[in-house]
C-alpha cells in the first residue's frame, strides 16, 4: 500500500494489483476522509520481474483508459509515480482526439482491475 501522505492535484499516482498499475492524475484529495479523487490514466500490465526497474522495460500490455470514470478511492492505496517510469507510458498513448472517444474495453478491464483491488481491501472501502 502507498505512503501516507498527501498529494497535490496533477499529479501522477498509481494503484498496484499484482502485476497490473492503474495510473491516474490527482484532481484533489479530500483530507477529511482520507481519500483521493484521481483520473485514470492508463492501466499497465508488467511481468514481475519487469516490476524492480519497470522504467527500463516496455509494459506487455498497455491500455488508454483516459476515456473512463474518475475514481474516489482511499489514498492509502496510491503511491506517487516517477516521471522515468510515466513519460514512456504516457508517450505510447493516442493524441486525446483519438482516445477520449467511448472505448468499451478500456471501461471493462479498468472495472475489472478496480474490482479487483477493492476486493483486496474490503476494510478501506467499509466507511
Amino acid at each position: 500500500m502507498g505512503e501516507n501522505c498527501l498529494f497535490t492535484p496533477q499529479q501522477i499516482v498509481y494503484l498496484t494489483h499484482q502485476s497490473h498499475r492503474l495510473y491516474c492524475e490527482v484532481i484533489q484529495v479530500v483530507e477529511s476522509r482520507q481519500l483521493c479523487w484521481v483520473r485514470p490514466l492508463c492501466l499497465v500490465d508488467m511481468a514481475e520481474e519487469r516490476e524492480i526497474y519497470p522504467q527500463f522495460f516496455a509494459p506487455k500490455l498497455l491500455i488508454d483508459v483516459r476515456s473512463t470514470s474518475d475514481l474516489l478511492y482511499p489514498i492509502v492505496l496510491f503511491q506517487a509515480a516517477l516521471d522515468i517510469e510515466v513519460i514512456p507510458l504516457l508517450s505510447q498513448l493516442h493524441s486525446p482526439d483519438d482516445s477520449i472517444n467511448y472505448n468499451p474495453i478500456a471501461k471493462e478491464k479498468l472495472h475489472q482491475f478496480i474490482t479487483k483491488v477493492w476486493q483486496e481491501y474490503p476494510e478501506l472501502f467499509m466507511n
